[in-house]
Parts: structure tokens; C-alpha cells; sequence
């Protein structure tokens, strides 16, 4: 009887769909197809389709790569088909994996690449960052593809490590110029609700690059066609159909169904049925199996040599016989792979737990000798499954340090959080302790790698916590070390001045150099943030210069960006120095420096009125993340939403939206914690444009204590809805909730205090007019008090930039319009207008389209209702051309209801001009500057700025020179 069948049986219509979705035929050449997604339940024939569909590549003249992902639990490998993918591109193209490696040395990490040329220094390199890594996959799958078209096939990714799913999604989100195609396999029957592909599967189904195809069972006209292969001829005797009924169409059921047809009667359990397969074996090849069970899906012969027990002459016939009865499979690379998974599922699961135990224990005792294969992480499995402990540590920590080489920060992150647990349940000796601390020092270092720097502070605090009172100092410092270092990454309750003294005073002289710099280079962070600049820079040069010597470049790039910093001191000064920690950083690969110091470059282009350079740095930095495969990471996201931020402030509202927008791949897998910030960003600009959006901004407050930024805006959001339905309690109560969530993340005072009170101010004043008049004095009591809380105090030596004194005008401006529109303490009409010239004015010079937008219209309500229609109408037609172009339609339903209509001449009559106006267009005309026409006048420069800034609008100049020769053609100036 045949023991499997030759022919593909039922699969035709299939296997032809997936060689049009992976592009192989004419399209092959001018590209590579979509990526695919192989779902199926187990059994169900994936593995066989691939192989006949790698065939077809091969015929089709494609390069095909495989790699298998392994079912190892809590011992995962990290990259591990990719580990298998590299080998096979190392031999087969040694040439191009050797350019690439010279333009990316990060892949000098992956095990293969390193026996071929030589493995990368990771003392010097930040190892653990992914996004280079990344990169030089890419990289190296584009450069092969320019031998032949490729597809590369990643099979069973439902055991796939998290640093696999991560490249992956890398790889499915950055487009490839060459022809190059992945198809990953996965079991949909094993997914339950909390399994890690899950929720990426999700997200990568959204990808328009990105197909998912899901292979049904079989027919039950298929299953007897099948059956017909396998069984040759179903003589007497042989049920057909009891195996239709039973096999439901799945495949490898039915072989397992056929080959048991000579029993005496037949489970119906799966499990018990692939035990029948094992009863026809003699009792060395079932040894032989079932050694090769505790191993796993595959096991080299060399292994299985030394851990079977038995002389050469004796395994060869077992495995002949366990081949011959396709329980086992031979591959090219000299390793033995079960025929399927589910059939070395239950051979272990046959096996008495004792048994299991001594054969983990045999496996151990191999790997610990003179073998060219195993890995450390293999060993840990096999030590934890036998009850050895000491070896379990001592592999566990090598497996970690394995991992955390290549990249691979989760798995790093497992293997260590393991190692832990093993050496804090006995911690006999101060060395079992100082290796305890060290170890929670690279877990943590692993887990703010993979994004979980919370997880890595609170590890760090628990074990700091539970030394005894007479422990070292040492100790302690290397653990507030990583306490101090993690705070800065996530909103947290840390007093992180205290704890960065304490741990300099814990500090002993001899401290070993590298826990010393990494300790001062945290506090030399928080001493400048603390504007403490002085000592900041000493203990941020001792730092660099032990960083240096230490080879550690990515520890000396994250100082340099440190001490480059402005961090209160003038911005203009430090631009030169942090261009260059941007450009040390990325000379030695350092990339989590690289974000940092780009990002702090833009705040300080910001903060020095250089919007424009900033938001192009904003976005430098922001596409890097999504190039390098971390745009979540932290100042890559931040990168993000100033960039964002920026193109709202701009008008360029659709292209900010796309970054919020999870739908089109540019949100794509953000995580949980950092969506309600991205929300309230998409929140803020639909709201505008006229979406009733209020209730989700108030969804949002939980989210504020992980991260209190997204108050700022969420709060803007919910105090214009309240204004909307005129209700004055819910605009002063979300004003109060947003600033005393910011107060208690900021600081007392905060520039983006300004910004809130003078929305809460302006959303109050337009509920006025509806208002008892008997009411408005109390409500005017709410307003004074606002603004008193929102004025700058007069104690702060930092100059406002062009974004403070915009808000700064905007504020005094909406506290004098409510008081005007109360009836309560009435400004005078010439100041009134005076605040909202300044106010427009300070837009223009910010420039925030909608608001000057706004600030426009508020100017011109107060101009129409002083006489000054032509004014008004003006300025009303230029906010509703701002407003066309946002699609910002409450602002043109508000200029509607107005009453104004768009100006029909472009430019007005002479009389426009105000006395002071024409005065002062005299004077440009004349060539004074704003300085001198300010003397000459006793008037503020500010103040001559702002009327110059009306005379070029109202008559249509683009300039001084312009406006004066208008002048003289209309007889303004003599």
C-alpha cells in the first residue's frame, strides 16, 4: 500500500490561485506578486501544496528560500526561519550576502551570515535594536532578487517567534522595488482568542500588499479520489465511504484513516489513530522515534546519534524503518523532520512523563558535549523539561544573550525573565545575588527594546525593593540605574531627581566603568532636563568619555545627544551641536540616539521661530521609524505627532488624518497604550471640519495617566462640543479636568495652558449672548479666573516663541470679547480691535491656518459690529477661503450666519485705510523702519508690525516697496 499519494488529488483550482496570487508566469518578470497568507487547519494539506507550488516557482525559473518556525513554547529562537532562510542564501549567493553586509553590517548578527563572514562586534553595537536589522533583510531579499525573481515561504507561523512576526510585518509594509513575494503558512484552527498572531494577522490582512487564502477541506468526491491514490486498490473488505465520513475532508486523516485499514477497529480520535501508524514499528525504531519526539519537529542526525543510545548499525535500521513507514522524513540538511507535526504531537504525548524526563535528560548531556549543533535556548528547553535547574540558568542566560546579539529583544527578554525565576528561588550567595541583579539589568535593557519600558522600571523597582538592608550599593545603583533610564520613556509617578541622587550616592568608587557611565549618563539626562546645566555637562563628559572607552558608541551617541540638547538654554546655540549628535549617532548605527537627538534638533529649530526647518526634521525623523520598522518607538512616535502637528497647524489637514488612519497602513500595529494620542489628534481635525466628536473625546480620559499629552487635545475637543450645545458647565469642567491632569504631569505652569484657557475663554464668550443677564456675572467670575490662570507668569525668564505669543494675544483678545459681549466691564472699541490685530497678527506670524481663521472672523465681528463693514468683510472672505480649503465647515456656517458675502473687487477704496494707517504709510512710504516709525509715533514695535500687516492685506501688496508705490498711485502718500 502506498503511504502517500503522488499526485496533488483536489487541490488543482487551489494551487492555481496561489500561483496567481504569488505571481509566477508572465508577471514573474515584471515584478513580484502580493504577499500571501496560507490559512488552514491542521492536516488539511498546506504543506503539501506548498510543495508542489515551490516546484512550480522552480519551473518558473524563481529563486525559492523556506524557512520553518518551530513549536519551542517558552524557549523560542529568536529570527528562526530566517535563520534557515540566510543559510540557504549564504551558500547558494555568497557574494551578495557579503555587499549587502558591507552597507548593513547589521546583518553580520544573523548566525549564518556571521560563520560566512565573521560576526559584528555587539559590545559595540546597539544590538538590540531591530529597525537595522530590519533593514538589512530587506535589503539583502531586494539584492537577490536581482539574480532571479524570489519567494520566500515561512511555514507554520503559528509558532513563529515575536521577533519573526515583527520582521514580517516589516516586510509586508515596505514595499520591494525587485520581485520578491513571501508566503507565510499558519494553522487557523489553532488561533484562539489570546494567541500572539493573532492580532497581526488582523493587521496584516488590512495591507493592500497583503492576500489572505484559506484551504478548505477537501470534497467527499476528492476523499474518494484520494483514497483511490493511496490504497491502489480498495478491494473487498475496504470501507470507503466509513472513510469519508470519518475524515471530513482533512487530508492527512484520510492517509492516517487508510494506512490503519487492516486494524481491527478504528478510533476515532486523531491522536489514537497516529498511534496505530507507531504499533507496526519494531521496538528499536519506535525508540528511535520516540527519542526524536523530545527534540521537537526536527533533529539532526548528530544529535539523535548521540542521544539515542545506540550503536550506528543499530539506529540506521530504526530510522530506515520509521522512514519507510513515513513517520519520519529525511532532509537534505542532514536533519530528520516528523512527516507532520501532529504525528510527533503524539508520540510525545504518548510517552509516560519519566520517560519523557530521562530523554530530556539524555538531550542535555549531548548538547553539553562536542556538537556542531543544538543552541543554547535548545538546552535550556531540554534542562527545564529534566528538572536541571543549574543547567537551565546557565543556558537560559546564554540563550538571552544569544537572542538579545541578533536582535531579538522579546525572545532576550523570555530567556532572562526565565533565568530569574530560577536563580531568585535560591539566591544562596552574594554571587547568586550579583548575578540576579545583573541579570534584571539586561531583562529590562531587553524589555524597553521591545517596547515595554514600564514592565522593565517596575522589574527593576521590585527587585531593588527586595534586597536586604545590608545589600551593596552596587547594587542598588545598577538597579536605579534602570529605573532612572525607563522613566524616561513612559508617564509614571517616579521622582526621578531623588532617585538619580540616590543612586550616584549608592555609587561605590570602584564600580565597574560600564555601570558607571550608564549611570551617569542617566543622571547628566535628568540634571539637564532639571536645567541643572553645569553639572549636567560635567557628568555628562565623564560619561562620553567612559562610553568611548569602552567601545560602547551607541551608550556615547545617546550622551552626545544629551549634552547637545537646548533644555532651557537658547535654542539657536545648540542647532550645530545637535546636527552633529544626530550625525554621530547614525555614523555608528545607534539608532534609538539618532531619533532621540533629531527630535530634540526640530524642538529647538522650533523653539528658535524655524517652523519650517522644524517640521521637515519632524518628518526626517518620523519616516525613518517607518523605514527602519519601529514607528512606534519612543521619539519615533513623538516624531510622529509633531509632524502631524505640524501639517495641522499648516493646513494640510488630509495628510495629517492619513497618519491617524489604521485603515490604510500608515497606523498600522500602533500600540494600545499610544492610540488614544494619535485619536485625539484625528479627533481634533474631524471635530473641525464638523464631526460630532465630543463623546469620544471624553472616552479618552482614562488613557491621560499612561499619557498625559493626550489631554491637551482631547480636552480642546470636548470644550468646543460643550460650547456647541452652549452649556457653560461642561466647557469650565473640561477645561479643569484637562489642566489638572497637566498640572500633575507638567508642572504648575504650562505653555499649552495658554492654548487651552483661551479656547475655554472663547467657547464661554460665545455661550454669553444666550445667557440671563443675571447669570453673566458669575459666569464672568469663571472667565477672570481663566485667564488668570493662563496668563504667563511674570517669574519666567524663558522668551515666548512665535506659538506662546500667538496664543498669549489670542487670550488677552477672548477675555476683552467676553467682557464686551457680557456687558460687564466693556472694553473701550479701539482696544478691542487693538487685541484682535495683535491676535491676527501673531497667526500670521504662527501660522496656524484655522486659527487665524477664526481669529480673522472674531476680528471682523467685532469690526462689523463697530462700522467698519468693508473691514469686516474683508477679513470674512479671507477666513472663508482658508475655511474652503480645510474643509472646515462650522467656520463657514458660522461666517453664513454672520451675514457676510464675499467681497466682489480685490481691492478696496482708499478710505479703507484708518487715520493711524495712512500715517503710518507714510512713513514706510518714507523707508522708516518699524523701530523708528514706532519712536516717531510712541507706539509699540509690535503695534507698528501689526498695522503694516493690515496695510499690505487691505491693499493687496506683497511687501513694504509694493505698498508704498499703491499708495502713491492712489494718491495716500505724497
Amino acid at each position: 500500500m502506498a503511504q502517500s499519494a503522488e499526485r496533488l488529488v483536489g487541490r488543482e483550482a487551489d494551487l492555481e490561485t496561489l500561483v496567481g496570487l504569488v505571481g509566477l508566469g508572465d508577471t514573474a518578470r515584471s515584478g513580484g506578486g502580493r504577499h500571501v497568507l496560507l490559512a488552514g487547519d491542521a492536516g488539511v494539506g498546506k504543506t503539501r501544496i506548498l510543495r508542489e507550488l515551490r516546484g512550480r516557482a522552480t519551473a518558473d525559473a524563481r529563486q525559492v528560500l523556506v524557512g520553518h518556525c518551530l513549536d519551542f513554547g517558552d524557549s523560542a529562537e529568536a529570527y528562526l526561519p530566517f535563520t534557515e532562510i540566510l543559510d540557504n542564501i549564504t551558500a547558494a549567493l555568497p557574494d551578495v550576502v557579503a555587499q549587502v553586509a558591507d552597507v548593513h553590517p547589521a546583518l553580520l548578527r544573523m548566525a549564518p551570515v556571521a560563520r560566512a563572514l565573521g560576526g559584528a562586534d555587539t559590545a559595540v553595537q546597539e544590538a538590540l535594536d531591530r529597525g537595522n536589522l530590519f533593514a538589512a533583510i530587506h535589503a539583502l531579499l531586494e539584492s537577490a532578487a536581482q539574480k532571479a525573481p524570489l519567494l520566500v515561504v515561512v511555514e507554520d507561523t503559528h509558532w513563529a517567534d515575536q521577533s519573526t512576526r515583527d520582521l514580517l510585518t516589516f516586510l509586508f509594509t515596505r514595499p520591494f522595488d525587485g520581485p520578491v513575494t513571501i508566503l507565510a503558512s499558519y494553522r487557523a484552527d489553532d488561533l484562539h482568542r489570546r494567541h500572539p498572531l493573532r492580532r497581526q494577522l488582523a493587521e496584516w490582512t488590512r495591507l493592500p500588499s497583503v492576500e489572505r487564502f484559506h484551504l478548505g477541506r477537501l470534497s467527499d468526491d476528492d476523499v474518494r479520489v484520494l483514497v483511490g491514490e493511496l490504497a491502489g486498490d480498495p478491494g473487498a473488505g475496504f470501507d470507503v465511504e466509513s472513510v469519508v465520513r470519518r475524515a471530513d475532508g482533512n487530508a492527512f486523516f484520510v492517509e492516517e484513516l487508510v494506512q490503519a485499514a487492516g486494524a481491527d477497529e478504528l478510533p476515532w480520535d486523531l491522536a489514537d489513530l497516529l498511534l496505530i501508524r507507531l504499533e507496526q514499528l519494531d521496538a528499536t525504531a519506535r525508540e528511535v522515534v520516540d527519542t526524536a519526539s523530545a527534540a521537537g519537529r526536527d533533529v539532526s542526525d548528530e544529535l539523535l546519534d548521540a542521544v539515542a543510545g545506540l550503536d550506528r548499525p543499530t539506529l540506521d535500521a530504526g530510522l530506515r524503518q520509521a522512514i519507510e513507514r513515513a513517520i519520519l522524513v529525511p532532509r537534505e540538511d542532514g536533519y530528520y523532520v516528523f512527516r507532520h507535526a501532529l504525528l510527533g504531537e503524539a508520540v510525545y504525548d504518548d510517552l509516560l512523563p519519566g520517560e519523557r524526563v530521562r530523554l530530556h535528560q539524555r538531550y542535555v548531556e549531548a548538547l553539553n558535549g562536542d556538537l556542531t549543533t543544538g543552541s543554547a535556548a535548545g538546552l535550556a528547553r531540554h534542562a527545564r523539561l529534566a528538572g536541571d535547574h543549574e543547567t537551565a540558568l546557565t543556558a537560559g542566560i546564554a540563550a538571552g544573550d544569544e537572542a538579545a546579539a541578533t536582535g531579538g529583544p522579546d525572545e532576550a527578554s523570555q530567556h532572562y525573565q526565565q533565568a530569574i525565576a530560577l536563580l531568585a528561588a535560591r539566591a544562596e550567595s552574594d554571587h547568586d545575588s550579583q548575578r540576579l541583579v545583573d541579570l534584571v539589568v539586561k531583562a529590562s535593557d531587553a524589555m524597553v527594546a521591545a517596547g515595554y519600558a514600564d514592565r522593565a522600571g517596575k522589574l527593576a523597582r521590585e527587585q531593588r525593593e527586595s534586597l536586604p538592608a545590608d545589600a551593596p550599593g552596587l547594587w542598588r545603583a545598577q538597579l536605579m540605574t534602570v529605573e532612572i533610564e525607563t522613566s524616561f520613556a513612559y508617564v509614571n509617578d517616579v521622582r526621578v531627581g531623588a532617585l538619580a541622587e540616590a543612586a550616584m550616592s549608592e555609587l561605590p568608587e570602584d564600580a565597574p566603568p560600564l555601570v558607571r557611565a550608564r549611570l551617569l549618563a542617566a543622571y547628566a539626562r535628568e540634571l539637564m532636563i532639571a536645567r541643572r546645566h553645569d553639572d549636567a555637562e560635567k557628568a555628562g563628559r565623564e560619561a562620553l568619555a567612559l562610553a568611548e572607552e569602552l567601545g560602547r558608541t551607541g551608550l556615547a551617541a545617546e550622551v552626545a545627544a544629551t549634552l547637545a540638547g537646548s533644555w532651557g538654554r537658547p535654542p539657536q546655540d545648540w542647532i550645530e551641536p545637535l546636527r552633529e549628535a544626530v550625525a554621530r549617532a547614525a555614523r555608528v548605527g545607534a539608532l534609538h540616539p539618532e531619533f532621540r537627538a533629531r527630535i530634540q534638533l526640530a524642538f529647538a529649530l522650533d523653539a528658535a521661530d524655524r517652523l519650517h526647518e522644524a517640521g521637515e526634521n519632524y518628518r526626517s525623523a518620523f519616516e525613518l521609524g517607518v523605514e527602519r520598522g519601529v514607528p512606534w518607538a519612543p521619539y519615533a512616535f513623538d516624531a510622529r505627532i509633531a509632524w502631524l502637528d505640524y501639517l495641522h497647524t499648516t493646513g494640510r489637514w488630509d495628510e495629517a488624518l492619513a497618519l491617524t488612519d489604521a485603515s490604510n497602513g500608515a497606523a498600522y500595529g500602533i500600540p494600545p497604550a499610544l492610540w488614544p494620542w494619535l485619536e485625539s489628534k484625528r479627533l481634533m481635525i474631524e471635530q473641525a471640519r464638523g464631526a460630532d466628536v465630543g463623546a469620544e473625546a471624553r472616552r479618552l480620559r482614562p488613557s491621560w495617566k499612561q499619557e498625559v499629552a493626550t489631554a491637551r487635545d482631547s480636552v480642546m475637543v470636548e470644550i468646543n462640543a460643550a460650547a456647541t450645545r452652549g452649556d457653560v458647565d461642561g466647557i469650565v469642567e473640561a477645561y479643569e479636568a484637562g489642566v489638572a491632569a497637566l498640572t500633575t504631569g507638567w508642572g504648575k505652569w504650562f505653555g499649552a495652558q495658554a492654548r487651552l484657557s483661551a479656547i475655554a475663554v472663547g467657547a464661554i464668550g460665545s455661550a454669553l449672548p444666550a445667557l440671563p443677564v443675571g447669570a453673566r456675572p458669575q459666569v464672568m467670575a469663571q472667565v477672570d479666573r481663566i485667564l488668570e490662570a493662563g496668563t504667563r507668569p511674570v517669574e519666567t525668564d524663558q522668551p515666548w516663541g512665535l506659538e506662546g505669543q500667538a496664543w498669549s494675544a489670542r487670550l488677552r483678545a477672548e477675555g476683552l470679547r467676553a467682557h464686551w459681549l457680557a456687558g460687564i466691564s466693556v472694553p473701550e472699541q479701539d482696544d478691542l480691535v487693538e487685541a484682535w490685530r495683535e491676535t491676527v497678527a501673531a497667526f500670521e506670524a504662527f501660522p496656524h491656518v484655522h486659527e487665524l481663521a477664526w481669529s480673522r472672523v472674531r476680528l471682523a465681528e467685532i469690526l462689523r459690529a463697530g462700522g467698519d463693514t468693508a473691514g469686516a468683510r474683508e477679513l470674512a472672505d479671507q477666513a472663508r477661503a482658508a475655511a474652503k480649503l480645510l474643509g472646515a465647515q462650522p467656520l463657514l456656517d458660522h461666517l453664513l450666519a454672520l451675514g457676510t458675502t464675499p467681497q466682489r473687487s480685490t481691492a478696496g477704496p482708499s478710505g479703507q485705510l484708518t487715520a493711524r494707517e495712512s500715517e503710518i504709510l507714510a512713513l514706510v512710504a518714507a523707508g522708516r523702519s518699524n523701530g523708528e516709525i514706532g519712536k516717531q509715533l510712541f507706539i509699540s514695535t509690535k503695534t507698528v508690525s501689526v498695522h503694516v500687516s493690515n496695510i499690505l492685506a487691505k491693499l493687496g501688496a506683497s511687501g513694504r516697496t509694493e505698498a508704498a508705490a499703491i499708495g502713491r498711485r492712489r494718491g495716500l502718500v505724497e
